[in-house]
């Protein structure tokens, strides 16, 4: 080998490096190690909060030892920066994709028109936006051609307006203007995008992720760690619309009134016919029951509003009303035949509703003094400072500044307050947090304000956060979450530690017992590579994830077939009667050329998984890819060092096998060939049953692609999921449970309002779940233990993913995109590598055919099965890699036809049956410790992780079958008649 002095060098300085970037990761992890067993010592379980306030002492802990130095080259701050980043399967915390408002918007550059055609463009886009691929700018354009008529995009009643009349002219043509149009929603995301990280950056998690996806208006975020899901979620869907309104006075008569009509009104649109009946007054009645009530008498009949709005509120409240019910009543009081009811002194009335208290079950409503406009007397865009701080009772409270215009409206506006006698509601993305009256007369001057309410001081530094990073230009909707426990997290790191080290081990012991002394050389570079696999993950800060672990497992395998493949050509030369070094010498460079193809088969699939993947499986195709690249270096380099090494010194000897091994697959002569009829029949009826299960059962697909919510729950003792399955569905409409890993796991399943964003649903089905399933938790588990990353890490939800309809959408098309991608790039690369269509045909056609089985057995065993077998990305990602494994196979076989025909001839075949027989050890030997890897991540990698590995366990199966027996017969089969001919 040349340049060996060049090559030591190389593999010494990847190695130092490698180990270095790792040695943040151990610094980082002891050291929190200490901070959490300090807070555990310091902090008791009894304690009240005792979770939070452990945390908020590990983060002192932290800060205080922060920039002392460790080792003499860092400190901790600077370690956390280059530490191994871990997924939030990994790590816990939560991942969401967030969809900015377009149309929000195009509306707000458009000054809100009311023009019809702008408006009916908009509804067309909204309506085509569920099937199109096109951005909802695109549609929208497109909508707007269609039906324009004689009006343009640069009307002055629609984009050729004040705010953009520096840009856009009424003369200009819709071409014109269309450009100006995109750069505006691109800045607008853009500006989305920095409010966005303003807020992360002030929520206090290391390592954020924060990236926008293309032109689709999509940001993605990942917050790995945070265990406050419910806090990170508010921040990052909240408009932080801030807005200044004044109320009516208290008791107004008018309005008291209305709700009197209106409630005889819905009598007659409210069909009820459910008998009235007699209910223990509870605790929210008990609550209600102290609401001053109006004097009517209306107990003794059926009243839809009055029944559950206990008119009038405290202060400048309207009414009062059970949370649960609060949504009902706003939908009554925006139907247009209630409002037609409103009296000409109230007629623009705008209800809202407070922010409840936290565990409060009741909650008041507002009637605000607005216009024919709807718009507040004071917006957010004046307040020029905010910050937390305590009010004078001492409980936290949002302190604001205003700019000069904002401090003489605030001064007009709470004069006026003061002689009207009526209250100052400040509302935060339409929830009014508080609405004081005023008693200094003439109004406030300076421009001072405060926000006070029943916070926690999270809650205020959260609310002082998001006005100083400014609101969002669109609402943004939550459409793709992923929330995992920090417990869980901890549960997949050792499950996935434990599946690695169980499948190294054996990948070590095995290359010794095959192939005795060599097999030691092989072991050390499989070391190497694994230190320089994490190594090369660090330097990258790319994500490790569970996955992804998986990936590096099967990298094992993948490197193990490199030295066979190298170890079994040697051995072939050594038969031939050459000298040791020289059968070394010509073993690694004939094995060279199968090894490059078989690994660069295996990562164009890994590629096309990198682009189209998401979350999870791009760490899955990272690890992959690097894994791939790394095995390379040390299978052809460091191996051949350490051979070559050993080799030198006159008295060793080096066998490339043991006394067990020495002849195993040696001068087999199985006609393969003869039986591919035999293989053709098998492949049919295993493939048509598969078919004729997916086209009448089909697959049980998961919320990745037909969208929905889907929940991890975990209890104390086993339970019945079809009894679960069928109480659920009373409260939620829809809804499943399985059993998800051991008897007293399951995972719940719904579609429950799953096209409405927001983290309302969110809450209401957590407290459906809660209120179903507190029957099965143990006694006295509240709320807080049962939601993900509370209390209590060993019971209630310890995972759950949302996946809106758009998305899910996105997602089946990427994954139809990426197999039919990758099935076309290997067809046009094995077509470049051998010259002949008939070997592409032959590779593609065994694809095709572990595919379908793959999918037929995932069809008929999905209802039996003890584990999930749901069709989600990650069994894509299973999908397009046992399409790498058996191209990997295939192209092993095809590289020996090639060479043993391009000196033999075809012979009618029969070189091809010597081709097959040559490589069988390799076949044989890579898949079965390829599969032993694959059992031990599906026994020990934890229940996430057992479908994707049962996908791979098959494919790897037929795959190998396929090899042999499809893609070779079908390559031999097309090209009969020139082989039969001897033409090549």
């Amino acid at each position: 080998m040349q340049n060996k002095g060049l090559i030591k060098l190389f593999a010494f300085l990847f190695g130092i490096v490698s180990i270095y970037q790792l040695s943040y990761t151990f610094i980082t992890s002891k050291i929190e190690n200490e901070a959490e067993v300090y807070a555990a010592t310091t902090i008791s379980s009894s304690e009240e909060d005792y979770v939070a306030k452990r945390e908020a002492l590990e983060a002192t802990y932290l800060d205080s030892i922060g920039k002392n130095p460790i080792l003499g080259y860092t400190t901790y701050e600077e370690a956390k920066e280059e530490e191994l980043n871990k997924g939030l399967d990994l790590k816990g915390g939560i991942n969401v994709t967030l969809q900015i408002s377009v149309k929000d918007i195009l509306k707000g550059l458009a000054d809100n028109t009311k023009n019809p055609v702008f408006n009916k463009a908009l509804e067309d886009a909204d309506l085509a936006s569920t099937s199109s691929d096109d951005t909802y700018l695109e549609l929208f354009f497109d909508a707007f051609d269609q039906i324009k008529g004689d009006v343009q995009l640069a009307s002055p009643d629609i984009f050729a307006n004040k705010g953009l009349s520096d840009e856009i002219n009424f003369q200009m043509t819709d071409d014109e203007v269309k450009p100006i149009i995109r750069r505006k929603i691109d800045e607008s995301v853009v500006s989305a995008f920095e409010v966005l990280r303003e807020r992360i950056d002030g929520f206090g998690v290391t390592q954020p992720n924060i990236q926008r996806e293309g032109n689709s208006g999509r940001i993605l975020v990942e917050l790995p760690g945070a265990r406050d899901i419910a806090r990170a979620q508010d921040l990052l869907s909240s408009t932080a619309q801030l807005e200044f309104w004044e109320t009516y006075e208290s008791g107004n008569q008018s309005l008291i009134n209305f709700l009197i009509q209106a409630n005889n009104e819905l009598k007659t649109i409210v069909e009820d016919q459910e008998e009235e009946e007699v209910k223990e007054e509870s605790e929210i009645d008990s609550l209600l029951s102290d609401v001053a009530q109006d004097s009517l008498d209306l107990s003794t009949e059926r009243n839809p509003l009055i029944d559950k709005l206990q008119i009038p509120g405290p202060n400048y409240a309207i009414g009062v009303a059970a949370v649960k019910d609060t949504a009902q009543i706003g939908a009554w009081l925006r139907l247009p035949q209630i409002r037609r009811l409103l009296p000409a002194d109230v007629q623009f009335s705008k209800f809202l509703w407070e922010r409840p208290s936290k565990d409060s079950e009741v909650a008041a409503l507002y009637a605000l003094k607005s216009n024919r406009d709807n718009l507040p007397r004071i917006s957010g865009d004046v307040v020029s400072d905010a910050r937390d701080q305590f009010d004078q009772f001492n409980r936290p409270a949002v302190g604001m500044d205003m700019n000069v215009r904002g401090a003489k409206l605030w001064e007009k506006l709470t004069s006026e307050a003061n002689l009207n006698n009526t209250g100052i509601a400040i509302v935060l993305d339409n929830k009014v947090y508080t609405a004081p009256g005023v008693s200094q007369v003439g109004g406030i001057s300076g421009g001072s304000s405060e926000i006070t309410g029943s916070f926690t001081v999270n809650e205020t530094k959260d609310i002082a956060n998001v006005l100083r990073a400014g609101k969002l230009p669109a609402s943004a909707e939550i459409i793709d979450s992923f929330v995992v426990g920090p417990s869980l997290g901890q549960e997949a790191i050792d499950s996935g530690f434990k599946s690695f080290l169980i499948a190294f081990v054996f990948v070590l012991i095995w290359m010794i017992f095959y192939y005795g002394k060599a097999g030691i050389f092989a072991d050390i570079a499989l070391i190497f590579n694994i230190v320089l696999i994490f190594g090369v993950l660090a330097s990258l800060d790319a994500v490790l994830t569970l996955p992804g672990i998986a990936g590096i497992v099967l990298t094992i395998g993948m490197s193990v077939d490199a030295n066979v493949l190298i170890f079994e050509r040697i051995k072939e030369e050594i038969a031939k009667g050459k000298g040791k070094s020289q059968a070394i010498s010509d073993g690694f460079s004939n094995a060279l050329s199968s090894i490059l193809d078989a690994n660069i088969t295996t990562g164009l699939t890994a590629l096309i998984l990198l682009v189209f993947g998401s979350g999870p499986i791009k760490g899955f195709a990272t690890t992959l890819i690097i894994g791939i690249l790394t095995s390379l270096f040390t299978a052809i380099f460091i191996t051949r060092l350490l051979v070559d090494w050993y080799i030198s010194g006159k008295t060793r000897r080096l066998d490339f096998s043991t006394s067990i091994t020495k002849n195993l697959f040696t001068n087999l002569s199985i006609n393969f060939l003869n039986k591919r009829k035999i293989a053709y029949v098998l492949s049919a009826i295993l493939v048509s049953v598969g078919l004729f299960s997916l086209f009448t059962q089909g697959l049980d697909q998961g919320v990745d692609f037909v969208g929905g919510r889907n929940y991890q729950i975990r209890f104390v003792n086993p339970v019945n999921p079809s009894e679960i399955s069928s109480e659920l569905s009373e409260s939620l409409g829809s809804a499943s449970a399985k059993i998800f890993g051991d008897a007293n796991q399951i995972m719940v399943t719904t579609k429950y309002k799953v096209a409405e964003g927001g983290t309302e649903v969110d809450n209401e089905i957590l407290d459906s779940l809660y209120v179903n399933l507190q029957k099965y938790l143990p006694d006295g588990t509240t709320m807080n233990d049962f939601i993900p990353g509370g209390t209590n890490d060993n019971v209630g939800v310890m995972k759950y993913r949302k996946v809106g309809p758009t998305i899910a959408d996105d997602i089946k098309k990427n994954a139809l995109w990426a197999i039919i991608g990758s099935l076309a790039v290997v067809f046009l690369y094995i077509l470049l590598r051998f010259r002949k269509w008939q070997f592409s045909l032959g590779a593609v056609t065994a694809v095709f055919h572990d595919v379908l089985i793959v999918l037929g057995i995932f069809s008929l065993t999905s209802k039996i099965m003890p584990f999930s077998m749901e069709i989600d990305q990650a069994f894509i990602a299973a999908i397009l890699t046992v399409i790498g494994y058996s191209l990997n196979d295939t192209v092993v076989v095809f590289d020996r036809i090639r060479e043993i025909v391009s000196e033999k001839g075809w012979r009618a075949g029969n070189n091809i049956n010597l081709a097959l027989n040559s490589t069988l050890s390799r076949t044989l030997n890579t898949s079965l410790t390829t599969l032993v890897v694959l059992l031990a991540i599906f026994t020990f990698g934890g229940e996430s992780l057992r479908g994707f590995m049962f996908a791979m366990i098959v494919g790897v199966i037929v795959g190998t079958y396929s090899s042999v027996f499809i893609a070779t017969p079908v390559m031999f089969d097309s090209l009969r008649k020139r082989i039969m001919n001897e033409k090549e």
